[in-house]
This record gives C-alpha cells, sequence and structure tokens, in this order.
C-alpha cells in the first residue's frame, strides 16, 4: 500500500470514531496526475448526496502534458462504496451530528482508494490536551537522547 497523501490536521480536529475505505470515480488525466504525487486531502470532506457519497475539496493537479480535456482541479468526485455502508454513514452524520472527513488516498494494486473517516469535532480544550501531551512527549525523547550520552 503506497499512500499518496494524508490529512494530518484530521486526527487534530476530530476524534476519530470509524474508519472507512471508498473507492474513487476518476476522469482522464487525473490519475496520471495522482501518480505524479499532485493531490492534496488536506480541506477535503464528504458529503452525502442522493443517497451517493461525494468528495469535495479534494486537489488534485492539473496534469503538466494534458491537452484541453484536462480536468477540474477541486471538483466534486463520487466515491465507491456498498449500499449498507453509505446509509450507515448516512444516518450517522443526520441522527449523531458527526462529520466524514478524507484521512488519507493511497494505491491499492493500481486503483486508487480514500479512506474516510466517522469522527466527532473537538472543542478547544482537547486541542489544548493534545499540544501538550506531544510537546511532554517531545521534552521526554531530548531528555532521554541526552541522558543516553
Amino acid at each position: 500500500m503506497k499512500i499518496i497523501c494524508s490529512n494530518k490536521k484530521a486526527s487534530f480536529e476530530y476524534f476519530i470514531l470509524d474508519t472507512f475505505e471508498a473507492g474513487i470515480k476518476l476522469k482522464g488525466t487525473e490519475i496520471k496526475s495522482i501518480r505524479a504525487g499532485k493531490c492534496s486531502i488536506n480541506d477535503a470532506y464528504v458529503i452525502i448526496r442522493n443517497n451517493k457519497p461525494y468528495i469535495l475539496n479534494m486537489n488534485i493537479a492539473k496534469y503538466d502534458n494534458g491537452n484541453i480535456f484536462n480536468h477540474d482541479e477541486t471538483r466534486s468526485r463520487e466515491l465507491l462504496l456498498h449500499k449498507h455502508e453509505v446509509e450507515k454513514l448516512a444516518s450517522k452524520v443526520k441522527l449523531d451530528g458527526l462529520a466524514l472527513v478524507a484521512t488519507k488516498a493511497y494505491f491499492q494494486g493500481s486503483l486508487v482508494k480514500i479512506e474516510v473517516a466517522l469522527g466527532r469535532g473537538k472543542k478547544l480544550h482537547d486541542k489544548r490536551e493534545v499540544i501538550k501531551e506531544r510537546e511532554n512527549k517531545r521534552n521526554i525523547q531530548k531528555e532521554l537522547k541526552y541522558s543516553v550520552r
């Protein structure tokens, strides 16, 4: 599994409750641009319209050697999930007020897959705790590094 891009802000902004693997419908030169590594999902999120999941704000740069049929960079792309998974996600989002966020894009064989996470938003004090824990970990590692010498 070769990871194309990941959304590191997702784990900072949300409590990740569940993850799903979804395929993605791509057009023309999008796959060539993805293979070149010109893809970003930092601002991407998923919505469900007419019982079909779509990913919005996923940025796939224009293919350099493309022609007039090049793709739009931030168009909404349909995700490929099973019907029961879509129904489960739609009910969780509607009833529990959860968010669907793209966390990873990767190759599985020759196919591009998106990892979609079901998450609950963090409050400001939760984010501060995460920052504090990260700094404490960093300080401990630094002390261990200097104490070994």
